[in-house]
């Protein structure tokens, strides 16, 4: 018994329940058949194995291969009603597998003609007919129509089931690409919602550092000009020391004025403005920083942009931002493209570069405020640019794969809600 299940298991492996019914049924065909002989045995065969095979090899599941298919069993069910008979065969109904194998996989046009071609041949038997000594009764004449009519209507009835089949598929197909751009929105809108919380967060404690700190700075830079008036000339240490300690003050209070400016809101300044001019404006910025990148930047502007509401200097300093960060991380020589186009009531200014990419667990951290990859980088460039998108109603994505350089993509609608 347990040999019987293991041999049982293995076969149901190799030969699926269906197809197994389909052996048998041929086996079926061939044993009830009342002209049965060696030539109906193989052709019965040779439809059987087609008929279990065929979806196992793969060049027949395609387009070129399912015609294939077709007119192999169109071709061994000819045989099979010529070896048994002709016209009279009991196999007339054989002419069934080709003409349900279309309508299931094939359109209307293609069932129709497949319909009709295994019509056209189970007729061609009448020409092989000797007429002088047979005739075709009037009984016959309708049996023959009968039989021709039941094909079609087989063919079409298959065809409307199997289309009702696909139109269903296709539906759940579409509710599912809907349910799955749906999920990508939300975890997108959740990304945005735990950014905003860590912006605002961060913001409040900036903010209130900030205030604290200021005051003591000012007392300590008082002390070191006063300390580098009070020391003699000839007391070179304590005035290098003095000087140091104004410029780390200074540097400081810098840092912390761009602290304020991120906590602080934005008040925007929106005009009717060209984008072309506030990005040629960034590139030159670029082209004036010290040390100079050895980049070039190329343009890529779309003509169909129209002037839009923006806020020109606050846009310029975006723009700016993803330019430096390309160049920074552009190898010697490298090229930086800028381009814009019009996108459904927005407009979108990508930043493309060929660098060092960015690594997939930074690319929802790079837009935090203090989170950096570089050695001496505050963290506040990229979280500053994406608060002014915010500001101005705007989104902005990233698409790197480290070694392959980043495209930053910002959107900016082209007219603001009331």
């Amino acid at each position: 018994m347990e040999r019987f299940k293991h041999l049982w298991g293995r076969l149901s492996r190799i030969v699926r329940p269906q197809e197994l019914a389909w052996l048998l049924l041929f086996a079926a065909l061939g044993a009830v058949s009342p002209t049965l002989n060696s030539a109906e045995i193989q052709l019965l065969a040779a439809l059987a194995l087609l008929q279990v095979f065929e979806p196992h090899l793969g060049f027949l599941n395609s387009p070129r291969g399912r015609f294939l298919s077709l007119a192999l069993k169109l071709l061994l069910g000819y045989l099979l009603i010529g070896v048994s008979g002709g016209v009279q065969s009991s196999y007339y109904l054989i002419m069934m597998v080709p003409v349900v194998s279309a309508a299931t996989t094939l359109g209307a046009r293609g069932t129709f003609l497949v319909t009709l071609a295994a019509c056209l041949s189970y007729l061609s038997f009448l020409l092989f007919l000797d007429w002088e000594w047979q005739y075709l009764a009037p009984e016959d004449a309708r049996e023959l129509a009968l039989r021709i009519l039941f094909l079609g209507m087989l063919g079409f009835l298959t065809y409307r089931l199997a289309e009702a089949d696909r139109l269903q598929a296709r539906k759940y197909q579409s509710v599912a690409e809907q349910l799955a751009e749906a999920n990508r929105n939300l975890q997108a809108a959740e990304a945005a919602v735990r950014r905003s919380e860590r912006l605002a967060a961060l913001g409040q404690l900036t903010a209130g550092l900030a205030h604290e700190l200021r005051n003591p700075l000012g007392t300590m830079k008082a002390a070191a000009e006063v300390l580098r008036q009070k020391v003699s000339a000839d007391n070179e240490v304590a005035r290098e020391l003095a000087g140091f300690i104004e410029a780390e003050v200074d540097r400081t209070n810098n840092l912390i004025t761009r602290f304020l400016n991120f906590a602080r809101p934005f008040e925007l300044r929106l005009k009717e403005t060209e984008l072309t001019e506030v990005i040629d404006r960034a590139i030159a910025q670029l082209a004036q920083h010290k040390p100079p990148f050895d980049v070039v930047v190329y343009k890529n502007y779309s003509p169909d942009i129209r002037p839009f509401p923006l806020d020109a200097e606050l846009i310029e300093s975006v723009v700016y931002n993803l330019l430096e960060n390309a160049a920074q991380a552009s190898p010697p020589g490298g090229a930086i493209t800028v381009k814009t186009r019009p996108v459904e009531g927005a407009v979108e200014i990508a930043v493309i570069d060929r660098g060092t990419g960015i690594a997939r667990a930074d690319r929802e951290s790079i837009f935090n405020p203090f989170f950096t990859t570089k050695p001496n980088g505050v963290g506040l460039g990229l979280a500053i640019v994406a608060k002014i998108v915010d500001e101005h109603g705007g989104k902005i994505a990233v698409e790197s794969e480290p070694g392959e350089g980043s495209v930053f993509r910002v959107l900016l609608p082209v007219s603001r809600p009331e």
